[in-house]
Order: structure tokens, then C-alpha cells, then sequence
């Protein structure tokens, strides 16, 4: 049977996490394993989850209040360990080397283009797993 992958998706913005899933879709290549989603809408829940374990990749809104995605993402690197690959969503593309300084390995900016979110997303389950092909 082949593995799914669990992604975090982080947004105080029930639209915004619906929009990911959405433009991710859930197989974001044919070479990467089929993907479900977990959400969250609160820093205590990300922190959770990513403690529980299982978690492949994490999206993070660098829009969402109070704890932007950025400040999350650095967080999170610095405190979980072998913390999973960090996708982050910017505002805007000219904001993208603020990823560089949260340590995310990946950026896309709003709004979601879906061929864009599905090959960052893709890129980082590659790295992360085996392929599927």
C-alpha cells in the first residue's frame, strides 16, 4: 500500500488553508505520494502537532495573526527536532528573502498560483520521502 504524506497547513484564515488545499490538491505531482492535510489555526496547535510526530511538510501563512508564519517557522526550526521542510506564504514576491531569514526551505506568494503551491509543495515531499514512481 503506498504512503500518504501529512501536511500541516497554518492559518488563522479558514479561506486560506481551504485555498491550499485546493491549489495543492491531493497529489501535488505524480512522483510524490498522495498528500492529507492537517490544519491548524492557532500556534499552540502547529507546536502540538509537530510534537506528536508525523507531520512530512508544514505550509505556514506569514499572514496569519497573532503568530505569523514566519516568526512560526523560525520557532519552529530552532525548538522541534529534525523539524519537517517549511513552505511559507508570503504577501507579496518581493518579500521572499524574509523565508531566507526563518530558515524555510520553500516560499510562494498570494495569491496562490496552484501550478506554483503544487511544484513547491512537490519539491520538498521529494527531499523529504521516498518516490512513489
Amino acid at each position: 500500500m503506498q504512503r500518504t504524506a501529512t501536511v500541516l497547513v497554518y492559518s488563522d484564515d479558514t479561506n486560506t488553508r481551504e485555498q491550499v488545499r485546493l491549489a495543492a490538491g491531493r497529489q501535488p505531482a505524480p512522483d510524490v505520494p498522495a498528500v492529507e492535510y492537517l490544519e491548524c489555526a492557532t500556534l499552540p496547535a502547529v507546536l502540538s502537532a509537530l510534537e506528536n510526530g508525523g507531520i512530512d511538510v508544514c505550509i505556514l501563512d506569514g499572514e496569519s495573526a497573532p503568530a505569523g508564519g514566519m516568526g512560526v517557522c523560525r520557532q519552529i526550526k530552532d525548538e522541534i527536532f529534525e523539524c519537517p521542510p517549511v513552505l511559507v506564504l508570503i504577501g507579496r514576491p518581493q518579500d521572499a528573502w524574509l523565508a531566507t531569514w526563518c530558515r524555510a526551505e520553500a516560499a510562494v506568494a498570494h495569491p496562490l498560483d496552484p501550478s506554483d503551491l503544487a511544484a513547491a509543495l512537490a519539491a520538498l515531499l521529494r527531499d523529504r520521502l521516498p518516490s512513489v514512481a
